[in-house]
């Protein structure tokens, strides 16, 4: 980052904001204290960014400094709106008849305490998504219809979870509600489909004797996601970079996860079995571990299965456009953008959709289905609005039955 034209930028956000607040109180107190506060947060950022790159820290500085110049972009907004109006008139009482000179007015308190009423909105916003709305967890529940689910299977319940980073978490309390409420659901397996942490594997150590509590009478399964490669950070090493995805994989074991790399297991019931297939990361955008072909040696094509793949492109590139059946896939990875309008039934969009076609919830296309998770954690800042941290519970019917 160039930190010179990142000061100047802020430099001018702040004096050019500060019109609207100047205009309705120029107490000295007030100026003191906005630039005072604005210089905390900055330099608090600046820190962060400078020693502890990879700290949670970090996420929340990042969150600080969004939460509080968001509303300061709106105020810069409405006061370039007017100076452009003022110059505009200045220019035309400039070349015009002096009966014709229209009056400058004064810069309008009406405007100041409208732009700082709007700019309150995501000032508000993104600290209480900051507070509350990362834990504000939901329980989607959903009911499938397949025409091939064996018989045995037939209400077979799942619940997905899925991009934890486990980085950006700092309370071991709320970790510990989470995985009740996971436990709670009482589905016959749990899968996680990847990035349990930002980039290292010993973000985990704190939470890992929480997270092994996650149990389902069938399982606990889980696929790795971008992150969980440390491809996000520099390594002294390649050798340091090999130890540190051998370590997550340790601790996965550890957690109790069946990780499943380029692979499938089989759940069995009644006599029939239920194929899981899970890959390693597939991406457009990122770099590409998933063999789908290697993790399919061992399974049919008569198999029911479920495809575990974090980055929900794959089933768009892939899996849609591929002859195999792939009934459901299991996807996270958008974190369904973390900041949205969502309603359910009526309203859901978040500007993660512009660069994802599916982004979250269930999709169905050519007889397959795709759900994506998301998630419960979050990345970059650590909040959500709007969009909140989601637990899918998953129930399979036999349409034969309907």
């Amino acid at each position: 980052m160039n930190w010179i034209l990142f000061f100047i930028f802020i430099f001018f956000i702040d004096f050019y904001s500060y019109k609207s607040i100047k205009n309705i109180n120029k107490s000295k107190i007030l100026k003191y204290s906005y630039f005072m506060i604005s210089l905390i947060v900055v330099f608090y950022f600046f820190l962060e960014y400078k020693i502890q790159p990879n700290s949670y820290n970090k996420s929340l500085s990042l969150g600080l400094l969004i939460a509080f110049y968001s509303p300061k972009f709106i105020l810069v907004l409405f006061n370039l709106i007017e100076d452009i109006f003022r110059f505009l008139i200045s220019v035309y009482n400039r070349l015009s008849k002096r009966s014709m000179v229209i009056k400058l007015p004064s810069r309008r308190k009406f405007i100041s305490k409208l732009g700082i009423g709007l700019a309150s909105i995501p000032f508000v916003s993104l600290n209480l998504g900051m507070v509350w709305g990362k834990n504000n967890i939901k329980v989607l529940n959903y009911t499938l219809f397949f025409d091939n689910l064996p018989s045995s299977f037939d209400g077979f319940k799942l619940t997905q979870i899925s991009d934890l980073h486990a980085g950006n978490l700092d309370d071991l309390d709320d970790l510990e509600r989470t995985v009740q409420l996971i436990n709670s659901q009482n589905s016959d397996v749990i899968f996680f489909t990847g990035d349990l942490v930002n980039n290292e594997a010993d973000e985990l150590i704190p939470w890992i004797t929480t997270l092994s509590k996650l149990s389902a009478k069938d399982g606990v399964y889980s696929i790795l996601g971008n992150h969980d490669y440390g491809d996000y950070r520099s390594w002294p090493t390649d050798l340091e970079k090999k130890k540190n995805f051998a370590k997550l994989k340790k601790y996965q074991k550890k957690i109790g996860f069946d990780l499943i790399l380029n692979d499938s297991r089989f759940i069995y019931k009644g006599g029939q079995k239920l194929a899981i297939v899970g890959v390693e990361n597939w991406s457009n955008a990122f770099r590409k571990y998933a063999d789908l072909s290697l993790a399919t040696k061992k399974i049919k094509s008569t198999d029911f299965k479920i495809l575990l793949s974090h980055d929900p492109t794959h089933w768009q590139k892939k899996i849609l456009l591929g002859e195999d059946d792939y009934p459901l896939t299991l996807s996270g990875h958008t974190h369904g953008g973390q900041f949205g309008i969502e309603i359910p039934g009526y309203l859901k969009w978040s500007p993660v959709k512009w660069r994802y076609k599916y982004w979250a919830g269930i999709y169905k296309e050519k007889n397959k289905y795709l759900n994506v998770n998301r998630g419960l954690g979050t990345t970059a800042v650590p909040g959500r609005v709007g969009i909140w941290p989601e637990i899918s519970v998953i129930t399979l019917k036999s349409s034969n039955n309907v």
